[in-house]
């Protein structure tokens, strides 16, 4: 681990993390409109597999999308701004927080439907695999997807065909309020991968170095032709389901526990505990996230809504 590798992966949570918090104030002040489903807590995920791409490398995300957009290397303010609707958003303010796509980023898009980003990336694998590319695809999804039908249909068809593809399930155990120990006969996630005779490999979501060690080994995998990997990663999200989540299922006492195993947290302290980074530049390194999410914010607010013209462009026809 170098000292500007360790900033890159520190900045990219730093700035999910207050990406995300930013939004929820905005939510709060109905600024921002709609749904949003946070990625707060979760930074470790994305920023670890997607920090092993190339960047020609392909994701599907999902409706907890922005933390993806933004390790793949997605623009902050138009992230922003299409969050917020306005016309500089990266889909021209016709996505919003569900469906955050960059196709030039080799982002296939966020997905307000659970488990519809597996078919996407599955068909992005067979793309890459007919064109003889050397290209792999990760696919994000939550726990409550791998109960869905098309899960086990595109896992065994990319396992049938060895498809290039990476599925990475974000395990934060809970289907909105639903607990992965009520909704799941199999409680190890990675279990499931057993019945396509596909490989599967459980890792500490918290953990960004374990999350690109475990990342950097199936991609490799899938680039060589050897076919798709399984990974269940095991983190947590801060925030409820999306705005108007009490979360009272949970208990306060468990996500005590899940904040002090916060990934920012555990690997500023690995840094400095190594010698890589000092406290000094870690604070430093914050503030600077701090003014580029407040430029993003104020970038997104200033920025003009669409012309009521642009409903028809950018159609299916």
């Amino acid at each position: 681990m170098d000292k500007e590798l360790a900033k890159k992966l520190l900045q990219q949570m730093m700035e999910i993390r207050q990406f995300e918090d930013r939004i929820m104030d905005l939510l709060a002040k109905n600024i921002a409109e709609g749904g949003s489903h946070l990625y707060a807590g979760m930074e470790a995920v994305a920023v670890g597999v997607i920090s092993m791409l190339r960047l020609d490398d392909y994701i599907t995300s999902t409706h907890r999308g922005h933390g993806h957009a933004i390790a793949k290397d997605g623009d902050l303010k138009a992230l922003m701004a299409e969050i917020l609707g306005k016309k500089t958003g990266v889909c021209k303010g016709k996505g919003g927080s569900l469906h955050l796509a960059d196709l030039s980023k080799g982002n296939l898009g966020a997905n307000g439907v659970v488990a519809g980003g597996i078919g996407i990336a599955t068909g992005a694998g067979l793309s890459m695999k007919l064109q003889k590319k050397n290209n792999i695809v990760i696919c994000f999804f939550g726990d409550g997807a791998t109960n869905n039908g098309i899960f086990f249909e595109c896992l065994n068809m990319a396992s049938l065909w060895k498809l290039p593809v990476v599925y990475v399930c974000e395990n934060n155990y809970y289907g909105m309020s639903v607990s992965v120990k009520r909704a799941s006969a199999v409680e190890d996630l990675s279990k499931k991968a057993l019945a396509f005779d596909m490989p599967s490999e459980t890792v500490d979501g918290q953990d960004v170095l374990a999350v690109r060690e475990v990342a950097g080994k199936w991609i490799e995998y899938a680039r060589n032709g050897k076919g798709p990997s399984f990974i269940v990663a095991n983190t947590y999200r801060y925030y409820g389901h999306s705005r108007s989540d009490p979360r009272v299922y949970r208990t306060r006492e468990e996500e005590k526990f899940w904040r002090e195993r916060d990934p920012i947290k555990l690997f500023s302290a690995r840094m400095v505990e190594q010698g890589i980074l000092t406290e000094e530049e870690i604070r430093e390194l914050e503030e600077f996230v701090t003014n580029e999410i407040e430029e993003a914010v104020r970038y997104a607010i200033e920025s003009p809504y669409p012309e009521p013209e642009e409903l028809y462009t950018d159609l299916y026809v």
